[in-house]
């Protein structure tokens, strides 16, 4: 496939160490389309080894607002079904450039390893040095040792090595929209981390269309109803989610987007240095990037203190457990001390609501959404790689215009009728 597409799958067994490559198949591009169209057909096709598939939309990485978005598919452990989980901030992107527009990781390495994804080669490396290192120790390793701080990483942290149904694989220092157990996945593989970087390029079929059409949609979108919102409290409150923002707001330095996305739905917090600082903190981990809307309820509600509602996310990030599970089980025990709280992840375990029980995860889920609305929106999103938040909240973003811009940078009649075939086979209601 020549446009939108590096026309590469690799296939990664951890337990020989052989990697393979495939073509990507225009027609299957036609017939799934892509992002999870296509991981599910591929997780469904090496079913029996276990996989982890990860995979990018037709629009990922490109000029269309929100295009921010890559998948892992696998089996949940907390839930049993195949599931899917985003893979967002500028990592989503950094596999889409990296030369694949797939990979299936199958088997389990003998001893610990790390995959290094970098213009168009995959490496299994050993990960001696990284393993028991927790989640922002290993990136930092990674990104010094490889030279390069813009290095994206997918990686796992003491949660996922000692076996915690709790898991949760990281983005950089940071909780990714992992809420189904993936990162137990990796560590019965014995895979730390997988390290993106990409130097490709994405040809575009008609460029000047699609680069105006997209310009547009930008305009239209920043004019809207969204106009003036950022961070990560307003956002909560725009999806319905409890007003948190008078508690937060004294702790907020900045906030940030990811790739292409016009709204900011990311906040950084200082926790230990002043939030109104311009120059440059001397202190050398002064806060956190805050990425998800649901614990930061709960701990709301259980009285927590917006400071120490954020050390507990801040420890959940490089511990490597999801964020929102702490949360839901620390306020069924009655744990509202800091200390109480990390001293509980080894022995945390589920069952848990906060996994739900959808087949995507319930990371961009706020406020009492139909079901069969968010369903559709959440498939459609990972079809074609639009960040499935910002999806949410963007009326703009019709299926029509996102197949119109998807055919417009490919050339393939990309239909209607196609998505929804789509959209029923990956909703397991085909």
């Amino acid at each position: 496939m020549e446009y939108l597409a590096s026309d590469k799958i690799a296939i990664v067994d951890l337990g020989s160490g052989d990697i393979t490559e495939e073509e990507l198949d225009e027609d299957l591009v036609l017939e799934k389309i892509g992002g999870v169209g296509i991981t599910q057909s591929l997780y469904d096709r090496f079913e029996g080894e276990d996989p982890i598939v990860l995979g990018s939309g037709l629009l990922t990485g490109s000029l269309v607002p929100g295009s921010a978005l890559s998948v892992m598919t696998a089996k949940s452990p907390l839930t049993g079904k195949v599931s899917h989980v985003p893979v967002v901030l500028d990592a989503g992107i950094e596999f889409k450039y990296s030369g694949f527009d797939y990979m299936v990781i199958k088997g389990t390495a003998q001893k610990p390893v790390y995959l290094w994804v970098h213009d168009g080669i995959v490496d299994i490396n050993d990960a001696d040095e990284v393993w028991g290192k927790d989640v922002w120790a290993a990136t930092d390793y990674i990104r010094e040792f490889m030279g390069d701080d813009l290095i994206q990483v997918l990686g796992i942290g003491k949660a996922g090595e000692s076996g915690s149904p709790l898991a949760t694989t990281c983005i950089n220092y940071w909780q990714g929209g992992d809420r189904l157990g993936f990162g137990t996945l990796f560590g019965q593989k014995m895979l730390k981390l997988i390290g993106l970087r990409g130097m490709g390029l994405l040809e575009i079929a008609e460029p000047e269309d699609f680069v105006e059409d997209c310009l547009a949609l930008v305009s239209t979108i920043k004019s809207g109803p969204l106009k003036g919102k950022k961070g990560i409290a307003q956002m909560a409150v725009t999806l319905g989610g409890e007003d948190i923002e008078d508690w937060i707001s004294p702790l907020i330095h900045r906030h940030m987007a990811c790739f292409n996305t016009p709204i900011p739905t990311n906040s950084f917090v200082f926790l230990d240095e002043d939030p109104a600082l311009l120059e440059e903190s001397k202190v050398n981990e002064p806060g956190m990037l805050l990425t998800d809307i649901h614990p930061l309820i709960t701990l709301k509600k259980m009285g927590l203190s917006a400071k120490d509602a954020c050390q507990v996310l801040k420890e959940c990030a490089k511990y490597g457990i999801d964020a929102a599970a702490v949360a839901e089980l620390s306020e069924k025990a009655g744990t509202t001390a800091l200390e109480d709280m990390v001293k509980s992840f080894p022995e945390l375990k589920g069952p848990v609501d906060s996994a739900g029980t959808s087949i995507f995860s319930p990371w961009a889920m706020v406020g009492n959404q139909d079901r069969d609305t968010w369903e559709r929106r959440q498939a459609v999103s990972y079809i074609l790689g639009i960040h499935p938040l910002f999806a949410l909240m963007t009326s703009e973003l019709t299926e029509a215009k996102l197949l119109d811009l998807a055919s417009l940078g490919t050339e393939l009649e990309l239909t209607q009728e196609t998505l929804d075939e789509v959209v029923a086979e990956v909703s397991g209601k085909s």
